[in-house]
């Protein structure tokens, strides 16, 4: 095929690539070493990358020739220490864990820098062009967090948002809303946005010792929203993992007799309204926000309980794991509609929202507001939109189509507004997660190409990278891959203009 003369620039993505080090293996997909790689469009052909992020935890791995720094689902233990004190010593010093700086989930932009990410305290700076990896950032020395999203938000100034949850930090858990700002003035060195970032606000969590997981959280042009699931690490089992020889996935519990709590906090006045809640589920990905006629519009996928990540510890990934992996509750894609300005004398038992959905708020006899929503499709992962529409009244989400196995086997163009689905699919594919890159002179929303990566299932058939048209979903074209590809997880599509050049 061809691709269009515009697209210039490098798709760099990101995820677990090696899992067997020396006689050792991880548990867990989600555990294995970050592998970078990367497609460069320059001129209508593509040049393809891949390298291994070097992070601290890959050389210790590597040198040692086995596993000797923690991931998730693995726990690691370093040589056996020597006599009984130096092994009490041992046990106190994974008390407050030193988490891995293997960042395989995502790839960041702040300022002109590229950082590999993933939900600890640490990030990497990479070369998006050669993939090489530079320093690392340490989140905790700038602002109290020990773990942080790898989905963060970037505002209309280049800004960077984060959230990261402070775990008992004098005293309290709680959940903190962060800004890393684009620059700094030129005087000073490398890495200084990292050194002025700005609390926007904390929420307290609302238990001390079970603080919420998240994956993302969102935004609208007013407001920033947080959804406490019930889906909590347990601090107590977390601290004593290592003696008890559990890796900290299994201090990880769903509660569903509890509630998942909204929290939208006004980015102006810095004020969390959370009063509004729903039934308990478990997401990762939010999809957008946006605010209506005094409500917030927002768009998650959920799940009912937490079986995702169980299904891919290592020794459910066999050959049948096609056939044989069923997700217990599938993705849905929910709209959740919340009035913000209501009635405040309304009647307990009314519905609050007077917006046309078919979601509903529902006002209780304590003054809380019980949430259900719209439900706008089902099966789909991986969520991606035109992100000049983040925060903003949007039509299209692109992603990824999962029957009832947990591995995508197409690719989604869904339409929020009418519910229409376009999809492309072939068989023995698997895609990753869609990126939208819009046209330089785009006047609609879908005005552009979806870049993603195809991993093929039959091991005779090559890898590719798949290029769509947006607006119609048909193919463009295809750059096929001699190499072993490994499915990935996240990423990001740099413009040519963004990519400083090696003499700069």
């Amino acid at each position: 095929g061809e691709l269009p003369t515009w697209l210039q620039g490098i798709l760099l993505r990101n995820g677990p690539g090696m899992h067997t080090i020396g006689d050792t293996k991880y548990n867990h997909w989600f555990d294995g070493l970050a592998l970078l790689h990367s497609f460069t469009f320059k001129n209508g052909e593509v040049y393809y990358r891949s390298k291994y992020l070097r992070s601290d935890t890959y050389n210790c791995n590597v040198e040692a020739n086995r596993i000797v720094v923690s991931e998730f689902g693995t726990m690691a233990y370093p040589d056996p220490c020597k006599n009984i004190f130096a092994k009490a010593f041992c046990y106190l010093s994974h008390t407050i864990p030193e988490f891995t700086d293997n960042c395989l989930i995502n790839i960041m932009k702040t300022g002109d820098d590229f950082y590999a990410t993933s939900e600890t305290n640490f990030i990497r700076k990479i070369n998006p062009q050669t993939l090489e990896t530079l320093e690392k950032v340490d989140y905790n020395k700038y602002v109290a967090v020990n773990v942080a999203t790898s989905h963060p938000h970037y505002d209309s100034a280049g800004n960077v948002l984060n959230m990261g949850t402070s775990i008992v930090d004098k005293g309290k858990t709680k959940y903190i809303l962060f800004k890393i700002p684009s620059s700094v003035p030129e005087k000073e060195k490398k890495n200084s946005c990292f050194k002025h970032p700005e609390v926007v606000c904390s929420i307290p969590s609302r238990s001390l010792l079970h603080p919420s997981y998240y994956h993302s959280f969102g935004i609208t042009e007013n407001y920033i929203i947080f959804i406490e699931q019930p889906f909590r690490l347990d601090i107590v089992k977390m601290a004593t993992a290592y003696i008890r020889g559990v890796n900290w996935a299994s201090c990880l519990a769903y509660h569903k007799e509890d509630k998942t709590w909204f929290h939208f906090v006004d980015k102006k006045t810095k004020k969390d309204v959370s009063k509004f809640y729903t039934d308990a589920m478990v997401l990762f990905h939010h999809v957008n926000a946006y605010e209506e006629d005094g409500h917030i519009i927002f768009d998650i996928i959920a799940y009912a309980d937490n079986s995702l990540y169980d299904m891919f510890y290592l020794k459910n990934l066999n050959k049948d794991f096609e056939e044989n992996t069923k997700l217990n509750s599938m993705p849905i894609c929910k709209r959740f509609v919340v009035p913000l300005q209501y009635d405040k004398d309304a009647e307990v038992g009314s519905n609050l929202v007077t917006f046309p959905s078919t979601a509903t708020a529902i006002k209780e006899k304590d003054g809380s507001i019980y949430c259900q929503p719209e439900i706008l499709c089902e099966g789909i992962e991986l969520p991606r939109i035109n992100y000049d529409y983040n925060g903003k009244k949007y039509r299209y989400v692109f992603a990824t189509g999962v029957q009832w196995s947990p591995v995508p086997t197409k690719i989604v163009k869904f339409n929020v507004q009418t519910k229409e689905m376009l999809h492309w699919r072939e068989d023995h594919c698997w895609p990753s997660e869609p990126v939208f890159v819009p046209s330089p002179n785009a006047r609609e929303e879908d005005d552009g190409v979806v870049l993603t990566c195809i991993v093929m299932s039959d091991p005779n058939k090559a890898p590719f990278l798949l290029v769509l048209d947006a607006k119609t979903f048909k193919e463009l074209g295809r750059a096929t891959v001699n190499v072993e590809m490994h499915l990935d997880l996240h990423g990001i599509f740099i413009p040519e203009k963004d990519v400083k050049t090696e003499t700069e």
